[in-house]
């Protein structure tokens, strides 16, 4: 004969949240990896100078990166791997130093420009920014110690 147990099998009524908060903890440290590296942009070879850093601000700085083939990027595009015409890059820049100045957040306008780049290039670059609207535009280098370089 087979016996009866009083007791009952009930649902647990208390969920076990401790999973979730690994896997949480897991996807928060993958996007803390990957974050810096999505601002990467373009990769371009630096030329090497020994320079100062510049002053950080709130906002994130307008880079126009120009690679070896004399191409404009811009970090605050929709795609920013993808090369964008001069007359668009005046363009949005424009409108981002004008909603900075609404908001009287300073930004910094900065060229990033491979060291086989014509010095043309960069040149333009800097032409185009200035004509945006950007009142200084700085230039991005590899800071290297043991270059011989002195910045003037």
């Amino acid at each position: 004969m087979v016996k009866k147990s009083n007791f009952r099998s009930s649902p647990m009524a208390e969920i076990n949240v401790v999973p979730y908060i690994d896997v949480m903890l897991v996807l928060l440290v993958i996007f803390m990896i990957t974050a810096p590296m999505l601002t990467q942009g373009v990769t371009v070879d630096l030329p090497k100078a020994a320079s100062e850093s510049v002053q950080t601000t709130e906002r994130e700085p307008i880079i126009v990166s120009v690679n070896r083939d004399g191409e404009y990027f811009l970090n605050i595009s929709a795609n920013p791997n993808l090369p964008i015409d001069p007359q668009k890059l005046m363009v949005r820049v424009a409108a981002e130093l004008e909603l900075a100045r609404q908001g009287k957040a300073p930004i910094n306008v900065l060229v990033k420009g491979d060291q086989g780049v014509s010095y043309g290039k960069v040149v333009v670059a800097m032409s185009l920014l200035k004509k945006a609207g950007a009142e200084q535009v700085g230039l991005i280098t590899d800071s290297n110690e043991q270059s011989g370089e002195n910045m003037a």
